[in-house]
Parts: C-alpha cells; structure tokens; sequence
C-alpha cells in the first residue's frame, strides 16, 4: 500500500525487452534503495510494481504485457522521469490517501495552463470513471495523491502548487500525455453499494 506522496522521481535508464514483458532498469538515490530488497513493491508513476534486481542504486521491475497496456508504463522510454514511493511502513505519516498501486484507467491531458498565478492540467477520462471522481476528492495521478479541482462534463481541473511540480513528473505533462489513474477506493465502494441498493428497491 501507498499512500500516494511521491518521494522522487527517477530516470529510467534502460528498458529491455523480453517475451511477454519489458524490464525496467531505474537509477534510484541511496535514500531510497537504502533498507529496500528484492521481492519488495515500489510504486513506478503509481503502479505497483516488485524489485526483482537491485544493483548500485539501479532498481530492475518486471512490467508484464496487461500492466503496460493499461497503463502508462507501456509508452514509457529511456530517460522518462517516473514518480517513485516506496510501500507503506506502520508509523509513518500518511499525508496523502491510502492508495493500493492498481491503476483504475488513463487520462488524456486535454489543456495545460501555466501562468504565473497558477499552474493547471485539464483532464479527460472515459465517463465511467466520473462516477467516482468528485469536486475535492481525491484521486491518484501518477501515484500521487491529489484533490480534485471543477468538474468538466468528461473529466476534471488539477490546480498544482509548486513543490507539486518540484517533487513529481506532471510538470513534464503536454496535451495528449497519458496519465495514470487510481480513484479513492473507499469513494469506489460507497458510489458501488448506493448504487447496486437503489437498482435493488427498483426491482422490488
């Protein structure tokens, strides 16, 4: 689990192709290999994803054919940066929102406005998804953990700050980039449950 604050973002340094996945080979500071072993999960722009190598700081995934068809990953190159948090420990402080690393869909960016006053990314995401995405919630963009800003009528505003923009890769975003997306799965489970009783008492 995650909790969607992102502590780095990371450059990949190779990618190397295999039957049925790709292997990413990420260079990592020492702050964050420091204590980390194979087999452990560390969010890749907010994929769940396992260490299967590590070797002076340069961390190895394995990203399998489902994973980067559904996400992000799959357009991803050599010199990309990528939103890196390790999993969650007992005793740390959770700033963001419980997130599980299990991307729900992908957005398109739609606009980009950055002035000085602000810095904003205009969202679009297939309308089955805006169920469960509302004015002030929070959603998971690239693995990290955001409020949502207006509404549009297929998607929705981000309003980032500076040490946003600092600390994670969406200040590399264009129009037309490819966002990761994992909704709040405690406002999944309400909008699911109100839903499933009201469609119950129409049948009775």
């Amino acid at each position: 689990m995650f909790t969607g604050i992102v502590q780095a973002t990371c450059e990949v340094v190779s990618i190397n192709n295999a039957t049925g996945l790709k292997t990413f080979e990420i260079a990592m500071t020492p702050e964050l290999t420091q204590g980390l072993v194979t087999g452990a999960s560390v969010a890749n722009n907010g994929v769940c994803l396992t260490a299967t190598k590590i070797l002076n700081d340069k961390v190895f995934f394995d990203v399998m054919e489902e994973t980067l068809a559904v996400t992000n990953l799959g357009n991803t190159n050599v010199g990309d940066r990528i939103n890196i948090e390790r999993s969650l420990t007992f005793g740390s402080e959770i700033g963001g929102h419980i997130l599980s690393g299990h991307v729900h869909t992908l957005a398109t960016v739609k606009a980009v406005s950055n002035t000085d006053e602000h810095y904003n990314i205009e969202l679009q995401v297939n309308p089955q998804w805006m169920n469960y995405i509302f004015y002030k919630g929070f959603v998971g963009i690239n693995g990290c953990s955001l409020t949502v800003g207006k509404l549009t009528d297929n998607g929705f505003m981000l309003h980032l700050i500076p040490e946003t923009l600092k600390l994670t890769n969406l200040d590399d975003c264009t129009v037309g980039s490819r966002i990761n997306i994992e909704i709040d799965s405690q406002t999944q489970v309400i909008v699911d449950t109100v839903e499933r009783i009201l469609a119950n008492k129409q049948l009775a």
